[in-house]
């Protein structure tokens, strides 16, 4: 073995570097999908906030017999001993963060003192707190940490407690400050400020599960009209003034607390059953009624961390079938060039194979041997490979990782004694002629591809019926298509050679006969290099029609969310003056259309406001063309096409022609409909035009009528459509402010102060930003890179089983050419005979690849769902369907057949430069 090894030591290098490839992908694929998901699952607990997330255990102040019992619950010794019970309740996989996990004492209370800010003559009210280790989240700016003198009980009448620097500076409060808290009986408790404090980790969920302690809050009187306001804000107490609160007016119940925050870095999304399961035990399970028996039993348990879990659920089952898509299609790649590597080494030692077999060797010993062979050169490939899998992508599962690298070893080394074993049953003295052109299927080859067949079909109508998540059979529904298209043709393939070779049978020259003829003699292995080939264009035509639907899908969303390739929209209700000209000489600004939004306009027979545009037919009708939003003929909408004069003041009351949402068109039909605009002026509109989408107005409820017909005030622009390429959000946001400070510097020169007096805030959004912001999750950006990955790897192995048919047919490509040089064939008949030889293999791999990606995509369609891949739930896009893609479908097919016509050229060069000689003298051994 040793000799053998030595003597080829290229084909051993070249099988151990395929094995380690072929197992170092197949063992990172679930180890990447477990880092993708377990990033996804972070991403989406902390982008929900811990307000949401945290655990909020919380007990009311029942079941007190006396005064000690109730001051006892509020020392911190009962607390702690308490959030021991809280923490413990927890079970795996809902590992608690004990460095955020927090409790204490809270309950709200208006003060006393006049002297805190009041915006709406409405009391402030405060949010006072006994929060435990605030020395350890807090960093003092001034003054210190607030302290006690001596044990608290409910009488005590003066204690101290810190604020945060946003709370000091929106209550005007200063170290040394006092606030009075109202008592039930007797004098008020007041609270002086020792400190301000700084938070260490102001996000994280010990400061953010309460925001107000934190940072104040401007809040809103319930029913008030119009709207009062109110400060809420947070006073933190010293850790042992809990009893204190006891005695004080409040405005809600004194509450004990336990905020149990989620540990980040232990959620793992193939955990994702066991972790909602424990936060239901912890909700309303048995780990609640085991708080309630330890601690309270009015303990109550309150998150949203089960919503937030449920929705990554949804995301994670949309996501993960297109992956086992993607994951199959590569797989089956991987499978078919292991068995071309193992047949074409079992054909290249067919002759040494067969003197063995005829000197007694009996077939297990020698599939044993080859066995033997191959395993000394796949293992340890295997081992590297999977070795590789694990240092590059650490963090994940190994199991499923080391039991595809032993599937992917086991493989390989069985693949050449099986071939042998299948070729060498008998033992034959001579080789038997095969010819592809007049061979006659087998009764056993056609059952074995009608069942093939019949599985192709029901995965099909499966993953029609019940969608990509159904069973394992499902996603392999494309790749299915591919070989069944692939048996189709090599069951087809013999119809054109007979013909062509009959009628090239007189055919003047050699070249096109004896290509015909040496094509027709091709073996039965050449059904493995154009599965593989089909195969993978297959895969590649649903990898990259999935991928450039991902695409097209947030191209649409983001142009539905702006409107344009960017808006440029004013919070007050009026653009900038000057801005349209700032914009419109900014680089890559190509248009820039102005549009007067009123979303307050009331039609007078409904109660709904209706979002009314006013534009300019010319301009927006070109804008809308362009962004392919509702296109329509300007002459519809001019003003002038009805007579309408447009003076508010002329008495003119004929209506405005109006481009209309489906929804309005219904409710109004065509008839005369009167418009409340926000400035109290009427305008009548008549819906001659309907669209369902419109690039001005963001929704589905919509009026669109020219600017000339509406009021001077409500004639003026607010919101400015740009078109273009490369355009700069920091330019149109810096050009923005410039024109807002240019306008608010006008009217506060102006004596009427009128326009440049208002408020020109402005808000620009970009169609890029958007684009970017549909990839909500890792789980969405990790699947469009395996997607990538698969298709990448799949046109990999397609061009290796290209190299491994030129390496099966090296040797007699070379000896025929050195015997057909001897009889005078010229260098250039030599390439085009190896050209034209290859062809009628190409041209049928890659037609069936491009016919079998088409009919895998149209039969597949309905049941494959692309929305969890390519958006946000958020988006204003349902679903996404998946298309062929006419790039992906053509150019892989272009690339099979440029290989395969350039390969046998650059054979035959090389066959040419290395002389006849050689190959003449081989043959004569």
């Amino acid at each position: 073995m040793r000799t053998r090894l030595r003597a080829f030591a290229g084909t051993s290098l070249a099988l151990a570097l395929l094995v380690a490839v072929t197992v170092a992908l197949a063992a990172a694929y679930p180890r990447a999908v477990d880092r993708y998901g377990d990033a996804g699952l972070r991403r989406a607990v902390e982008e929900a906030l811990p307000d949401l997330t945290t655990v909020r255990v919380t007990a009311p102040p029942a079941g007190w017999t006396s005064l000690e019992e109730a001051e006892a619950a509020l020392r911190p010794d009962a607390l702690a001993a308490a959030q021991a019970e809280v923490l413990g309740a927890a079970r795996t996989p809902l590992v608690p963060d004990r460095e955020q996990s927090t409790y204490g004492v809270r309950s709200t209370v208006v003060p006393l003192d006049e002297w805190l800010p009041r915006p709406s003559d409405v009391p402030a009210e405060m949010v006072v707190a006994v929060q435990q280790d605030l020395d350890s989240h807090a960093r003092v700016t001034e003054g210190r940490m607030p302290r006690t003198d001596g044990p608290v009980t409910a009488a005590t009448e003066r204690v101290e407690a810190v604020v945060t620097e946003d709370t000091a500076r929106a209550l005007r409060i200063e170290v040394g400050s006092v606030i009075h808290l109202p008592e039930v009986e007797g004098t008020p408790l007041a609270v002086r400020i020792s400190g301000i404090v700084v938070p260490r980790s102001p996000e994280g969920a010990y400061w953010s599960t309460l925001p107000v302690l934190r940072a104040p809050a401007l809040s809103q009187v319930p029913g008030s009209i119009p709207v009062d306001h109110y400060w809420l804000g947070g006073l933190l107490l010293a850790p042992d003034a809990g009893p204190a609160l006891l005695g004080v007016r409040t405005e809600d119940e004194l509450t004990r607390y336990w905020h149990l925050a989620p540990e980040l870095d232990a959620l793992r999304a193939h955990d994702l059953d066991r972790l909602s399961s424990a936060v239901a035990a912890l909700e309303a399970g048995p780990g609640a009624q085991h708080l309630r028996t330890a601690v309270d039993q009015n303990m109550e348990t309150q998150t949203g961390l089960d919503e937030v879990l449920a929705g990554h659920a949804r995301l994670r089952a949309g996501v993960l079938p297109l992956l086992l898509l993607a994951a199959v299609g590569a797989g089956a790649l991987a499978v078919i060039v292991l068995a071309m590597a193992g047949a074409v080494t079992a054909e290249r030692r067919r002759a040494e194979l067969a003197l063995l077999r005829a000197r007694g060797a009996s077939l297990p010993r020698l599939a044993l041997r080859l066995l033997a062979e191959t395993a000394v050169v796949a293992v340890p490939a295997g081992g590297l490979g999977l070795a590789a899998a694990l240092f590059l992508l650490p963090g994940a599962r190994t199991a499923s990782a080391v039991a595809a690298a032993v599937a992917v070893t086991l493989l390989a080394c069985l693949a050449l004694p099986l071939r042998a074993a299948a070729a060498h049953r008998t033992v034959r003295l001579h080789e038997v002629r095969e010819d592809h052109a007049t061979a006659r299927p087998s009764r056993r080859r056609t059952v074995a591809e009608l069942t093939v067949l019949v599985i192709a079909v029901a995965a099909v109508l499966a993953l029609r019926r019940q969608g990509s998540g159904s069973t394992g059979l499902v996603a392999a529904a494309p790749v299915l298509t591919g070989v069944v298209t692939a048996l189709l043709l090599v069951r087809l393939h013999p119809l054109p050679l007979r013909a062509l070779s009959r009628a090239t049978a007189r055919a003047r020259g050699p070249v096109v006969p004896l290509s015909l003829a040496h094509a027709a003699r091709a073996s039965g292995l050449a059904v493995l290099p154009l599965l593989a080939l089909i195969v993978a264009l297959t895969t590649a035509a649903f990898g990259g029609s999935v991928l450039a639907g991902v695409t097209a899908a947030r191209d649409q969303a983001s142009l539905l969310a702006v409107g344009a390739d960017a808006r440029v929209e004013s919070a007050s209700g009026v653009l900038p003056r000057g801005l349209a000209d700032r914009v419109r000489r900014l680089p890559g600004v190509r248009d820039a259309v102005e549009a007067g939004v009123a979303y307050e306009a009331r039609p007078l027979q409904d109660t709904e406001p209706v979002p009314l545009a006013g534009v300019d037919p010319d301009a927006y009708a070109d804008l809308s063309r362009r962004t392919g939003l509702g296109p329509f003929d300007a002459a519809d909408l001019r003003a002038a096409a009805t007579g309408t004069a447009g003076d508010a003041d002329s008495g003119d009351d004929r209506p405005l022609p109006a481009l209309a949402s489906p929804g309005l068109a219904e409710r109004y039909g065509t008839a005369p409909a009167p418009v409340r605009l926000p400035d109290g002026s009427t305008v009548t509109v008549r819906i001659v035009t309907v669209r369902d989408r419109t690039p001005a107005v963001i929704g589905d409820e919509f009026l669109v009528v020219d600017r000339a017909g509406l009021p001077g005030d409500a004639a003026r622009a607010t919101t400015l459509l740009l078109t273009g390429e490369g355009l700069d959000g920091k330019a149109l946001r810096a050009a923005a402010r410039d024109a807002a400070g240019a306008s608010d510097a006008e009217g506060a020169s102006d004596a009427e102060g009128t326009a440049g007096a208002e408020d020109s805030e402005t808000t620009v959004r970009l169609r890029a930003e958007e684009h970017a912001r549909n990839v909500g999750s890792p789980l969405q950006s990790g699947a469009e890179r395996l997607y990538a990955a698969a298709v990448l790897a799949g046109a990999g192995y397609a061009v290796l089983a290209l190299l491994l048919t030129v390496l099966r047919t090296a040797p007699e490509h070379r000896a025929l050419l050195a015997r057909l040089r001897t009889m005078g064939m010229t260098r250039a008949q030599g390439r085009r005979l190896l050209v034209l030889t290859a062809l009628p293999q190409a041209l049928p791999a890659a037609v069936g690849g491009v016919l079998a990606g088409w009919a895998g995509i149209r039969l597949t369609a309905p049941g494959i769902d692309l929305t969890a891949v390519a958006l946000t739930s958020s988006s204003a896009v349902d679903t996404v369907a998946l298309r062929a893609d006419p790039l992906s479908l053509t150019v892989p097919a272009l690339v099979v057949l440029l290989l395969a016509v350039g390969v046998p050229a650059g054979q035959a060069w090389w066959t040419s430069r290395r002389g006849s000689a050689p190959e003449l003298r081989l043959g004569d051994r």
